[in-house]
């Protein structure tokens, strides 16, 4: 984009965060979502304003009031619009982002967004926060603000772990020869990964978990759980041998093969959910986490009509319920990111298997 011709471009979920923002500042509310992403009527948060950081270091305050909302400055207020005007303009946005795909500009929802100070479609952010908040809890009256990272369910399914090198697992193969590896490596059909997995159970290949490809990745899955490393390790391999998807039924399987011997199915589901939630709210493979919360205030999600939920982390136990029901485990690019080739190493086999979660 450039600021000159007023463009701006985006696929869906980049444009829903500049509709969650428009409509939000004319709602002066969001509303809390139970596990099944249900709007709780009697659960929400009054926004008092919005906070925007266009240029690094310099944030625009989107004040709400009874009928409209201030924007300022350093403490100085530079335009008022109607709630009103911005909850239409937030609904034309909607329509919008419905019939479009790919890639695409919206030339009179830029023009609006830039006179109201808005020149980005995402504001420039370090870590998961995508829209900061000041907001009141209504039990407590206490006021703080916040940070909440949006997902959008209109158009594709967002990921919540995405792959790389960093999300590779090795496990150790036993009972493939060197030449029945170069085979099952030549393999080169559209359904490879199923189709080599298949061919080292044919050879009677046993696969078992035994370590990942980066540090600072385990050393994150150890900060969530010290157990997490073996727990990932062996839901990935029923993943790529079993062909089940969901994380929901990975974590049963998981619990009625107890591979650690917790002699509990609750411990896998307990533990896998508190990673989920780590995902969610700031912890990343490759950058050294501290434990905290990036998102500082919890998941604000779009559904497909268009209403806007939040899990504030106050209701943590409905957000956990909600990532476990509704995240699979995705095969990316195998060349991209190097796994699903047998590999020798001091007379030893091994295999890499990738680690990526994105939403149903």
């Amino acid at each position: 984009m450039t600021n000159k011709d007023l463009k701006m471009s985006g696929n869906k979920g980049e444009w829903s965060e500049l509709y969650v923002f428009m409509k939000l500042l004319s709602q002066g509310r969001v509303y809390a979502a139970n596990e099944k992403v249900e709007k709780i009527e009697d659960v929400y948060y009054p926004i008092l304003k919005i906070m925007r950081e266009e240029t690094r270091g310099e944030i625009i305050d989107y004040i709400i009031g009874d009928n409209q909302i201030n924007v300022e400055m350093h403490s100085n207020r530079i335009l008022s619009i109607d709630r009103k005007e911005m909850g239409n303009q937030a609904d034309r946005l909607l329509s919008e982002i419905a019939t479009h795909s790919g890639s695409f500009e919206l030339e009179d929802v830029a023009k609006f967004a830039n006179g109201i100070k808005v020149t980005k479609i995402k504001a420039p952010s370090t870590d998961t926060t995508d829209i900061s908040m000041q907001i009141e809890d209504i039990h407590t009256n206490y006021i703080r603000n916040v940070g909440f990272s949006i997902k959008s369910e209109i158009g594709n399914a967002p990921t919540l772990l995405n792959a790389g090198l960093t999300t590779n697992f090795i496990y150790k193969v036993t009972g493939i020869s060197s030449a029945q590896a170069n085979e099952i490596n030549a393999i080169d059909t559209r359904t490879k990964i199923k189709d080599k997995m298949s061919k080292i159970a044919e050879y009677g290949g046993n696969i078992g978990y035994c370590g990942m490809n980066h540090d600072g990745f385990k050393r994150n899955l150890i900060m969530v759980d010290s157990s997490m490393p073996e727990i990932i390790g062996n839901m990935l391999l029923y993943f790529y041998t079993e062909d089940v998807k969901e994380c929901d039924k990975l974590v049963d399987m998981l619990g009625d093969r107890d591979p650690l011997g917790y002699g509990d199915a609750m411990m896998y589901t307990y533990k896998f959910k508190k990673f989920l939630c780590s995902c969610a709210l700031g912890m990343k493979p490759a950058k050294p986490w501290d434990g905290l919360d990036e998102a500082n205030g919890g998941y604000i999600i779009v559904k497909a009509d268009g209403e806007i939920l939040a899990y504030h982390i106050y209701n943590r136990n409905f957000f956990e319920q909600y990532l476990l029901d509704n995240t699979i485990l995705e095969r990316a690019s195998t060349s991209r990111h190097d796994y699903m080739s047998l590999y020798e190493e001091n007379g030893e086999m091994f295999i890499k298997l990738n680690l990526q979660i994105r939403f149903r």
